[in-house]
């Protein structure tokens, strides 16, 4: 109904400006998704070769203007393959133009309809590149904070009906539906054109090896920081997945469940170069198959009494497990729980919260490492983003304890948190022999947001950490070379940002003259 709404005014806007300026505007939008099988297109394949499977999409929005003497057209179009770059970027890619989202959604049924025999109140399938944003973002989040935020390329069959919810959603990942590309085999990457060699030389990746990822150069110096992939940090992406989320709302009380599976390619060491320009060593995910993983798990919350007379209290409990193999095919037993309460009265509220990832304690042939998914970790374990993010995370995996307070006014909140982190396991420390501290360190993060006026916001914030020996040591252990004094324990962060969201087709209200 909103959308019709929408379109009603669009036409309308485009018609008063039209007839006001004798002038004629045309403004459309499209998109369009092709899944395809190919087994002999354009070319016949040649003997065992394998058939390519993608989908492709094409998101189209046009707009013209005509007046006089005078035609101007423009067409914005994206035309990609689902899977062809990772559902975020890492800093590190740059500065990119890019295609957030591009979704179609269509109602097959809905409670509105009359004349639909499915009595339900929505069904409906949306297709595209879309953001998956589910409870509290722990896991499926748009992680809006980094500039270039999160989003999926997938289909989504969405299910309402009678306070239930069902999600069911898939993704098939592809880098290429170039003529001649035979087979399913997926970079999790987009390739590198050109590798650093061990001698230093830059040579290019050869096209018989498409699926190289090159992983260490000179004097075998790792190229991308950290033990291997991650998928919140986005160095990895999926291959394909499927997810189920199922939600129910009873009373006060709001209960969803969600499994959710990932198929990461397989991969295999590989080289390319030569004795004269040297070599450079990486992964080919040539291989056959995928290495699946699975999370399921239970996220629970309820609200008790009311803010403005006698207080409101607000509660979460969840727990997640994660089973089958991870990115590297290492088999996969970890596990995420946690609890926390907000109080709040009038203006103020305040609560403690607890939550541990797993991690490993030592080298073991079963991975305990807890991954968050595909998450917003920005907003659970500490503004400065020390853990779960693309700057890693330590391998023991992470307790945090906090206290977070809010105050609220009409045009202005003012929020202070404190965090205190611990590793989930006892880990050897190989500098000393060892054990290691388990404590990482106190964060404090305080923000300070006020809305300038209904269009603009400005927000101020500030945090510093508090670390120890032990938070060093984890951190650059991701790296190789694990060190307890070579950097400042104490660290600190502060910004302003200003936030412009405009509304192209608000109109401010004007009072009417009262009727004589």
């Amino acid at each position: 109904m909103k959308k019709n709404q929408l379109s009603k005014l669009l036409a309308l806007a485009f018609c008063l400006l039209g007839s006001y300026a004798q002038a004629q505007y045309t403004f459309n939008g499209q998109v369009r998704t092709r899944t395809e099988y190919r087994n002999g297109v354009g070319n016949l394949l040649p003997k065992g070769s394998d058939a390519a499977f993608f989908t492709s999409q094409r998101t189209n929005l046009s707009f013209g203007y005509k007046w006089d003497k005078l035609i101007f057209s423009t067409q914005i179009r994206d035309v990609r393959v689902w899977g062809q770059d990772a559902s975020t970027i890492n800093n590190g890619d740059g500065n990119k133009l890019f295609l957030h989202e591009a979704w179609g959604e269509f109602i097959l049924a809905t409670s509105l309809d009359t004349n639909s025999r499915l009595k339900v109140d929505n069904l409906s399938i949306k297709v595209g590149r879309q953001e998956l944003v589910y409870d509290d973002a722990r896991l499926l989040g748009n992680l809006d904070w980094l500039q270039q935020g999160r989003r999926h390329d997938a289909a989504l069959i969405k299910f309402a009906h009678s306070g239930y919810q069902v999600d069911i959603g898939a993704a098939f990942n592809q880098n290429s539906d170039a003529f001649g590309k035979s087979g399913v085999f997926f970079s999790p990457n987009n390739s590198n054109a050109y590798a650093t060699t061990t001698t230093g030389f830059l040579i290019p990746v050869p096209g018989s090896k498409p699926n190289f990822i090159p992983t260490a150069g000179k004097n075998g110096a790792p190229i991308v920081a950290g033990a291997g992939p991650s998928t919140n940090g986005m160095n990895q992406m999926y291959k394909t997945m499927q997810f189920l989320y199922l939600k129910k709302k009873l009373g006060p009380t709001t209960v969803s469940a969600l499994v959710f599976k990932d198929d990461f390619s397989k991969w295999r060491l590989d080289s390319i170069g030569n004795a004269t320009t040297g070599f450079a060593y990486g992964r080919n995910y040539d291989q056959v198959g995928t290495n699946s993983r699975i999370t399921t798990g239970l996220n629970i919350n309820s609200v008790v009494g009311n803010a403005s007379s006698g207080g409101k209290l607000a509660l979460q409990a969840f727990g997640y497990y994660q089973t089958g193999k991870d990115f590297n095919g290492i088999d996969l037993n970890a596990y995420h729980f946690g609890a926390n309460a907000m109080y709040q009265r009038g203006k103020f509220s305040a609560g403690p919260g607890y939550e541990v990832l797993s991690g490993n304690d030592k080298a073991s042939d079963v991975n305990h490492r807890f991954d968050p998914l595909y998450g917003t970790p920005h907003k659970f374990w500490g503004y400065m983003d020390f853990f779960y993010t693309g700057t890693g995370s330590p391998i023991a995996g992470l307790q945090n304890a906090f206290i977070k307070t809010k105050y609220a006014a009409k045009d202005l909140y003012i929020t202070l948190d404190v965090h205190q982190f611990w590793t989930a396991a006892q880990s050897a420390n190989r500098l000393d022999g060892g054990n290691l501290n388990k404590a990482l360190g106190t964060e404090i993060d305080i923000v300070l947001n006020y809305n300038i006026n209904k269009f603009v916001s400005m927000e101020l914030g500030y945090s510093t950490m508090f670390a120890t020996k032990s938070l060093e040591y984890v951190k650059s252990e991701l790296a190789g070379v694990p060190t307890q004094t070579a950097t400042r324990h104490n660290a600190q962060w502060a910004y302003l940002m200003l936030n412009i969201r405009p509304d192209f087709l608000f109109t401010k209200p004007v009072a009417l003259a009262p009727a004589k």
